[in-house]
């Protein structure tokens, strides 16, 4: 595995991303601490729950008993700006 701060996996995103496609995993740290992993997906509808059946045998979390119909989604309104304006606003 290795192990990418935030500043160097948003400015390196695509290297970092051609190791997962590879077979790699990223684990991304935030002033030295792990905050998140990146994993290559599998195909499988399984994927997830097989990439979480650790957590879920140490008790640590419960999985979902049904599957999320995605057509049944309705975005959240928010008050403020979209959030394409403060990406751009950022990379100014």
């Amino acid at each position: 595995m290795i192990t990418a701060g935030v500043k160097d996996l948003k400015n390196n995103l695509s290297r970092y991303l051609a190791r997962v496609k590879s077979g790699e995993e990223v684990q991304i740290t935030e002033r030295g601490k792990p905050i998140a992993r990146i994993i290559k997906e599998n195909q499988d509808k399984d994927a997830v729950r097989e990439a979480l059946g650790t957590l879920f045998q140490q008790g640590l979390i419960e999985l979902p008993t049904r599957s999320i119909n995605r057509d049944q989604i309705v975005p959240e309104e928010v008050p403020g700006k979209p959030v394409s304006e403060m990406v751009i606003e950022d990379r100014r």
